[in-house]
């Protein structure tokens, strides 16, 4: 397995990488592109419990993951992991999981025992989205309501298009998960099955410490893991990044396991 780190500019907590589709469930005006998802009582039920991600004390160890701090992670045969960086507090923000062209961006909010994050989280995608030019769709997914996301963007021979995310998530016990689907994944559910795969079997380390909700829960680079002499590269995959800025490119630094 690989490491590495991306640099990111902001995070400013549940706005972070958000993109965008049009919204069968919800209304795009005209006049200021934003979109309002009414309500919804038909959210599909996601048994998470069975199924996963899971809880750290719903598993008997932790042998054998990648340990991220808030998140343990399934190694896998080909998987290249990097931990995206805030420039202005050098903390790490999210995981991002590299496998066969297409990518999973990870992270992990505090949440409370009652309240249930991402159907908010969902509406504030969409608004994001909007207000950048995108469109969203929410569609019923292998985790429940998903979003599947395009903002415009200009591709590398000067010609305008369109880049796209799918945003899944499962609320836990005083936790929320977030995964990006990139690449193939996005639209390709053959593509998307081994991601999927990881993202059930993600483990969140929720800790005891007082977190206001929808605080980040805080990751870290893994123990046996090193930056290497080469420093920093550019990055090959488009990325989300926080603050309303998706897709954005950040430099890498390579490290080894």
């Amino acid at each position: 397995m690989a490491f590495g780190f991306g640099k990111k500019k902001k995070n400013d907590g549940t706005s972070a990488d958000e993109q965008g589709n049009t919204a069968d469930n919800g209304t795009m005006s005209e006049e200021n592109g934003m979109l309002a998802l009414p309500p919804d009582p038909s959210d599909t039920v996601y048994d998470r419990a069975v199924h996963g991600p899971l809880d750290a004390d719903e598993v008997s160890g932790t042998d054998g993951y990648v340990d991220l701090g808030a998140l343990l992670v399934t190694p896998r045969e080909g998987l290249a992991l990097r931990l995206e960086v805030e420039e202005s507090t050098s903390r790490v923000i999210a995981v991002t999981l590299d496998l066969n062209g297409s990518s999973l961006q990870l992270q992990a909010f505090a949440a409370s025992r009652s309240e249930k994050l991402w159907r908010d989280i969902r509406e504030q995608i969409g608004l994001s989205v909007g207000s950048q030019g995108g469109e969203i769709e929410i569609l019923d997914g292998t985790f429940g309501k998903e979003v599947l996301a395009k903002v415009p963007a200009q591709a590398s021979d000067g010609s305008s298009g369109y880049r796209v995310a799918r945003f899944i998530g499962v609320d836990g016990p005083r936790w929320f998960l977030r995964g990006v689907l990139g690449g193939d994944a996005a639209l390709n559910p053959d593509a998307a099955q081994e991601l999927e795969d990881l993202f059930r079997g993600v483990v969140v380390v929720r800790g005891e410490t007082p977190l206001p909700p929808r605080d980040l829960l805080v990751l870290r680079l893994p123990k046996d893991a090193a930056a290497s002499p080469d420093g920093v590269v550019p990055g090959d995959h488009a990325t989300t990044a926080q603050g309303g800025e998706p897709f954005r490119r950040g430099p890498e630094i390579t490290a080894i396991g």
